[in-house]
């Protein structure tokens, strides 16, 4: 069972995930503010002060009401702060959760800390919480996040069309992928990981 009261860290030799707070607003500007359409594919963006403390208040308190457990993405070799992801649409009765709400820097993007991530967060789902199933959702004109989910592994399992009212009034269509636990120990992210 996934625990919203608890602080969960994830850590390898690359990367910390650490529970996202408030205060993470200035370490995450630096990177939020480079690009206007860092997040061109998600409904919310995140490029100015009150666009990034909207995106942070509403991390939180969807924490507080145990849908979403949001967290910052530290280089370990800067010790610098890159991004944010989350767990979220958590069901822990159906013991399934969504990875979502990801996103680094341009700087940090193709360097393998995404990937990193991933397997932290995978291996916590299947390993410690016991999770069935792990989903991943993408706006369906976002080829590199759906070349990347299938580069790891994940199947995509169909498009909701219509699904989802973006930043500009567009309508997404919506492609879902997932991964089952006994599915994980042999994917390429698995390998991958396992080969370093």
């Amino acid at each position: 069972m996934l625990d919203f009261n608890q602080e969960i860290i994830l850590e390898d030799s690359k990367v910390i995930l650490r529970p996202l707070v408030a205060n993470d607003i200035d370490a995450l500007k630096v990177i939020a503010f480079e690009d206007k359409m860092l997040l061109q594919y998600s409904p919310n963006l995140i490029y100015n002060a009150d666009l990034l403390e909207k995106y942070i208040k509403d991390a939180l308190d969807s924490k507080a009401m145990q849908s979403r457990y949001p967290f910052v993405i530290i280089d370990k070799y800067s010790n610098t702060v890159v991004g944010s992801t989350s767990f979220c649409n958590v069901s822990n009765y159906d013991k399934r959760l969504e990875i979502g709400y990801t996103w680094l820097g341009n700087a940090y993007q193709k360097t393998g800390i995404n990937r990193h991530c991933k397997y932290l967060m995978l291996d916590y789902c299947f390993n410690v919480l016991n999770f069935e199933r792990v989903e991943f959702k993408t706006d369906e004109r976002n080829e590199k996040s759906r070349n990347a989910l299938l580069g790891i592994g994940a199947k995509e399992e169909g498009i909701l069309k219509s699904h989802t009212l973006m930043y500009d009034g567009y309508r997404r269509n919506t492609v879902y992928y997932a991964i089952l636990q006994h599915e994980f120990a042999n994917t390429k992210l698995y390998n991958w990981y396992k080969s370093l």
